[in-house]
């Protein structure tokens, strides 16, 4: 069943998130504007509209999810090779994802120090190249 919901899941995703699924969804709410005084732009008329997005919306969340949670574990895999790759890399940043906020919050400051350092050294190379 769960291979199943998978398949399903990735077909159907990639099929509503392509330019077509977005034209014929205009089209449908085109339809769905000029049919209005045919119907006298009643509550049916308006029901109509409203229930069918609202059913649409409601699936489609846990498909996007699905296809989302599927993506982000692939490219954390991938991102987990590399770093395995890397000769001198901390493997410990492999499973980050198991990480408290806290500790992530903690790991994101580090790297933005290491970024503001490397950036003042790249800068005072470039004066005293400059000076010499």
């Amino acid at each position: 069943m769960r291979e199943l919901f998978r398949k399903f899941a990735q077909i159907t995703s990639q099929a509503v998130g392509s330019s077509w699924a977005f034209i014929l969804a205009v089209f449908i709410i085109i339809a769905w504007a000029v049919s209005g005084p045919m119907f006298h732009y009643s509550d049916t008329w308006q029901l109509v509209i409203n229930t069918s997005t609202t059913i649409i919306t409601f699936l489609m969340v846990f498909l996007i999810q699905n296809t989302q949670n599927r993506d982000a574990k692939a490219i954390h895999l991938k991102l987990d090779e590399l770093i395995k790759g890397v000769k001198g890399a901390r493997t410990s940043m492999v499973n980050l994802e198991q990480l408290s906020d806290k500790d992530l919050e903690r790991l994101q400051r580090e790297f933005e120090r290491l970024h503001h350092a490397e950036r003042n050294d790249v800068h005072e190379e470039k004066a005293e190249r400059r000076q010499s």
